[in-house]
């Protein structure tokens, strides 16, 4: 059985689910028809799988998960989006910084500084994918600036 709210499984006999610690309930909820139909209108993902997806799209997806229900209340997931939103901001003006500098650059050294503009592009791509690879296997990975106010925000 899985938890209406956070979508983790209940270990068997449990009174409350181990991940958001609400009470367990017996399947759903009749409707007047007596047909079962869940009580969260639908599954909710795994913590884990949730958090992962907060980097997805960075900003978009972070806020995404941050305002839908149930996953505004898990603590996980909650940390996963705001270091979601809060790196691709830090992204986005590392990116303004470096093509405002190269812009005012000279001729001769801007041809050598523009090669540093893919490598820039290639790491943040690979940390996106170690983050969401680390919260994927439910790890709390924080970055050193970032995750702290991450974590006082979640």
């Amino acid at each position: 059985m899985r938890c209406e709210y956070c979508g983790v499984d209940f270990v068997p006999g449990a009174a409350f689910c181990a991940s958001c610690g609400k009470p367990a309930r017996s399947g759903g909820e009749k409707s007047g028809n007596g047909v079962r139909h869940p009580a969260a209108g639908g599954r909710a993902l795994p913590s884990n799988v949730a958090g992962s997806l907060c980097y997805l799209l960075g900003f978009l997806t972070g806020v995404f998960f941050l305002v839908t229900d149930p996953y505004k209340r898990d603590h996980f997931v909650r940390f996963h989006a705001f270091q979601a939103i809060f790196l691709s901001i830090a992204c986005t003006v590392a990116f303004f910084a470096f093509f405002i500098a190269l812009a005012i650059m000279p001729g001769s050294l801007r041809h050598g500084v523009w090669l540093l503009g893919p490598m820039l592009g290639l790491g943040i791509c690979l940390l996106w994918l170690v983050l969401m690879y680390k919260a994927r296997n439910r790890q709390q990975f924080r970055l050193p600036v970032i995750g702290d106010l991450a974590a006082k925000q979640a």
